[in-house]
């Protein structure tokens, strides 16, 4: 429930903001509405179209005739697709305005599990479908669900479930024959899903998360509803997935238990030993699957933002040959039912994204799909530079900045580029040299070289790194910022006088902080759905990530903690931001609330800073309906025209 207090506060924001746009144009083009900003030219429209009609492909699962299911889009939003073999054509089976991102293939059948929501809200409702399209609904309505895994003989599927408001998920199971027959197996306490069940069915591998940093495994009884830890107690560990192997005596996992990175672990269920597959690994391994018969995982290591693929032998460690994949980001990676093929899809700065197979008997990689650049020269696309930059406490903060192609011929020139720097959320994301129309329009469309930095926080850097902004450490990530323009002002090629800040979610605070906190030195700035007070953000999320949030940004309800939020929330440092902004809000988001959005615009103009605002009605935490997209990010590169001083 919102306090009486809050109901008010907010209701005089959306009164102020109602107030500014009835002095400023406003208007509504399909589920967009727009206050305060310009007409959109049709050349421009024009020119960012294309940007938007590349389409990907995604790995999702193999059905069992060796036919795999992709996520690709041909209409307005992504949807489940069939491909037979590789290069044939891409068969739609989903139909739907909502989004598709993921599927899921019931062991032995030719039927799938999808999630889907309505409008960005993210209750997600299941439905096991078959090829036909005949389908039945899986979860309970008016839940959130999430976290599916199959028996490995199909009869039995189990997932984490969650109802508005409660922060507690329970853990369900069901037969997919009878959804209706449904039961909640354990009544569980914070976020807690599976991961594996066994092979008899009698047992769940279950996972809580409780921050970035610190995770817990254990092994659910189906028939008691007991949980029994596993793996070390008494210290924080960090664990990503789980599997049972050795006829469930064993589970692998990714641990960063004694380590800075996390790397695969066979964990003996019985006694909690710990068996490293990775020994002194550099990297940090973010995603696995095991092989059908358990002897094998395949794993994806990231170096730098890039992925590598990489195979063990379980019972020894060894290494064992695996893909050499083009320098890009591993999207899907899973096993083939018989074991003899790895399906993954791959993104890279210059491609949209493509699924591949690879055959682990012979090494053959082979490509399944040719996705479609919408209309783009696959030559004018640029590839970024990893680089390190210097900051306030003498450590270095990884980041890729994308040139122009022509830049060398303007600097010899003595033209200097403009700049945009875009900031990831999470804060626990991090920046990576995958495709982004987003940021290749910004270079060829705006000339400007774009810099994304992963600073303290990021995850892809260690567990030290990551806890580096945690509470009140939270505007160290935004000195690091400021190190940034440092560095620009330093470079003999970018224009120090021309820099924007663009950032979503958590990055969208960061964009707000630096705008208090470096207006002078920034010329405008794009805030897309962030937080601009940490107090009213903390009790408006929603209820089942709100204990999570406060693990990462500390506890509102703490005095202390309070009065750091206070002396840092951006809406309490807007006199200090005169630079034009833009601010875009998901009309439907249960993360960063609509109010977080509308109270900064109604501040903002209050003072008489110019601000740009977008709505999306049918959208929530981010933009994924095509016709969105186009429309929403060809007014930031208006935006970015205007306060960078580019002409058309």
């Amino acid at each position: 429930m919102l306090s009486r207090a809050l109901l008010a506060g907010t209701a005089v924001a959306l009164m102020m903001v109602a107030g500014a746009s009835a002095q400023t144009p406003k208007r509504e083009e399909g589920q967009i509405v727009y206050e305060g900003v310009p007409a959109t030219p049709p050349a421009l429209k024009a020119a960012i179209a294309p940007y938007y009609n590349a389409r990907s492909a995604v790995f999702e699962d193999w059905l069992p005739d060796g036919s795999m299911l992709i996520g690709t889009r041909f209409g307005d939003t992504q949807q489940i697709h069939r491909v037979k073999a590789p290069g044939a054509a891409r068969t739609q089976l989903t139909f739907f305005n909502e989004p598709v991102s993921s599927a899921i293939v019931q062991p032995g059948s030719e039927r799938y599990l999808y999630p889907i929501d309505t409008g960005g809200a993210e209750y997600y409702q299941a439905f096991i479908r078959d090829l036909s399209g005949r389908e039945a609904q899986l979860t309970a309505p008016k839940t959130r669900n999430q976290g599916f895994k199959f028996s490995k003989d199909g009869k039995l599927v189990a997932w984490s479930q969650v109802t508005p408001g409660d922060p507690n998920y329970d853990i369900v199971v069901a037969d997919p024959a009878n959804p209706a027959g449904r039961r909640t197996v354990h009544e569980g306490t914070g976020a807690i899903s599976p991961e594996d069940i066994s092979a008899d069915g009698a047992k769940i591998l279950a996972a809580r998360y409780n921050s970035a940093t610190h995770s817990e495994l254990f092994v659910l009884d189906v028939a008691t509803g007991k949980l029994s830890p596993v793996g070390p107690q008494g210290r924080k560990i960090a664990y990503q997935g789980g599997a049972f192997v050795d006829g469930g005596r064993s589970i692998v996992t990714l641990s960063d238990d004694g380590s800075e990175v996390a790397r695969p672990v066979v964990i003996d269920v019985a006694t909690g030993k710990v068996r490293d597959l990775d020994p002194g690994a550099k990297w940090g391994a973010e995603a696995f699957d095991v092989s059908p018969d358990g002897k094998v995982i395949a794993y994806a290591v990231n170096e730098e933002g890039y992925s590598k693929v990489v195979l063990r032998d379980i019972a020894s460690g060894r290494e064992l040959a695996g893909p050499k994949l083009p320098m890009g980001v591993l999207t899907g990676l899973k096993f083939s039912p018989d074991g003899a093929k790895l399906g993954l899809s791959l993104s890279t700065s210059t491609s949209s994204g493509d699924v591949w197979s690879y055959e682990l008997a012979g090494g053959a990689l082979v490509r399944w799909t040719e996705s479609e650049l919408g209309g783009l020269d696959a030559a004018a696309l640029v590839e970024p530079t990893l680089f390190r930059y210097p900051t306030f406490d003498k450590r270095t903060i990884p980041a890729f900045i994308y040139r122009p192609k022509d830049a060398a011929q303007k600097a010899s020139g003595g033209k200097k580029l403009p700049v945009v720097i875009q900031i990831h959320g999470g804060p626990e994301g991090q920046e990576q040299p995958n495709f982004n129309p987003r940021r290749q329009s910004w270079v060829n469309e705006l000339g400007a070289a774009v810099i994304i930095p992963n600073v303290r926080g990021s995850s892809g850097y260690g567990k030290t790194y990551i806890g580096l902004d945690n509470a009140e450490k939270r505007e160290d990530s935004v000195k690091d910022i400021g190190a940034l323009l440092d560095w620009v002002a330093k470079q003999p090629d970018l224009d120090a006088s021309r820099v924007a800040v663009v950032g979503q979610s958590y990055g969208g605070y960061m964009v707000l902080a630096v705008a208090g906190h470096y207006n002078d030195r920034i010329a405008g700035a794009i805030d897309l759905y962030g937080i601009s007070d940490w107090v009213t953000f903390l009790q408006n999320t929603e209820g089942y990530r709100r204990d999570l949030r406060r693990a990462e940004y500390g506890d509102e309800r703490d005095p202390k903690m309070r009065a750091v939020f206070d002396r840092i929330a951006p809406i309490r440092m807007s006199d200090r931001m005169k630079k034009p902004m833009m601010v875009f809000q998901g009309a439907n988001d249960p993360r960063v609330p609509r109010s977080e959005s509308e109270q900064m615009v109604a501040k903002l103009r209050a003072q008489g800073t110019e601000v740009w605002y977008v709505l999306a009605k049918d959208e929530g935490h981010g933009i994924y309906k095509k016709a969105n997209q186009e429309a929403v990010r060809t007014v930031e590169v208006q935006f970015l025209k205007t306060v960078l001083g580019i002409a058309d």
